[in-house]
């Protein structure tokens, strides 16, 4: 039956005092106005602590605590991150001791080889694919598939061994180089791949047999890294999709195999929060650890070398 046109009754109502209240933000909490001429460390303890600023906070003291510890810093680097800029300042870190190995899909190695070689990278693919040249840099396709079968006969890794021959080669812009950095560091470099998502894969001088072979053993490698992130904390950046299938998997590895990952941190860094990144990096691997997941969204050429200078102004001396 129809319910009447009735009001309710508002009379019994009940309210209570405003300061008795939690509240989610306070003034304690809101951000500072900084002086012309302020140090970074006055701007960056100006930022309100709330949201996106207490979360940048949270990652900054989990790095500078796993540097304490000696606990490990991973860096998972999407492709996008080299192509913006950022790979000096990645490489200021690993030289100050703030990276404990380095991951990259396959369109990193490649963006960081033709970075290498040629001082520049990312082609137009608008531009390049109707005319049938997009992919086609014939050092890019030849060098770096030679690279890889001769890696796999020295049974090295896929990132090893570029990160092998271009030290070797000294080529012009080696000094912006993640792959060249990793290599005269002694830093771990892995590199993982799937199969017909790079453009080296579309050149003759691939095989199938090498490729899989050395992204299977950077897996291990980088399993074996991950293995030894209890209290430290693992960043992706910029890659959706294969680094955060490949952490979850070297997660479950190693738990497999019994050794804790307790007090972890992940933190993930893009424009968006997308699934995977958000399920497999910040939720599932850190869930009752004790651990801590955080996703940070913007720019990656923002946000990492502002993450950097915070890590390194608050962290210890190199």
């Amino acid at each position: 039956m129809p319910f009447p046109y009735e009001e309710f009754d508002l009379s019994g109502v009940r309210t209570y005092p405003l300061a008795s209240r939690p509240s989610k933000a306070r003034v304690e909490d809101f951000a500072r106005p900084v002086a012309r001429g302020a140090s970074f460390k006055a701007w960056f303890d100006s930022l309100p602590a709330i949201l996106g600023g207490q979360d940048l906070r949270r990652a900054v003291r989990a790095m500078v605590d796993a540097r304490a510890r000696s606990s490990g810093i991973i860096w998972g680097l999407g492709a996008h991150v080299i192509k913006t800029g950022v790979s000096p300042v990645v490489i200021d870190l690993m030289r100050r001791g703030w990276v404990s190995a380095v991951a990259m899909n396959g369109a990193g190695i490649i963006h960081d080889f033709e970075i290498a070689l040629s001082g520049a990278t990312s082609e137009d693919v608008d531009e390049s694919l109707g005319p049938g040249r997009f992919g086609m840099a014939s050092e890019t396709g030849e060098l770096l598939n030679q690279v890889i079968r001769r890696g796999v006969e020295r049974r090295q890794g896929l990132g090893q061994a570029v990160a092998a021959f271009l030290a070797e080669r000294h080529p012009p812009h080696a000094d912006r180089s993640l792959a060249v950095a990793a290599h005269r560091l002694g830093i771990p470099l892995t590199v993982h791949v799937a199969i017909g998502t790079d453009i080296t894969h579309m050149h003759p001088a691939a095989s199938g047999a090498a490729i899989g072979e050395a992204s299977l053993r950077d897996f291990r490698y980088f399993t074996s890294c991950v293995g030894r992130l209890n209290g430290g904390v693992y960043l992706n950046c910029g890659s959706a999709v294969v680094l955060p299938e490949v952490f979850l998997k070297a997660v479950a590895l190693v738990r497999n195999q019994g050794i804790a990952l307790d007090g972890l941190t992940t933190v993930n860094i893009d424009f968006l929060r997308m699934y995977r990144p958000q399920t497999n990096v910040v939720t599932r691997p850190v869930a009752g650890t004790g651990g801590s997941g955080i996703s940070l969204v913007g720019h990656h050429e923002i946000l990492i070398p502002l993450l950097a200078a915070a890590a390194i102004e608050l962290g210890p001396e190199a």
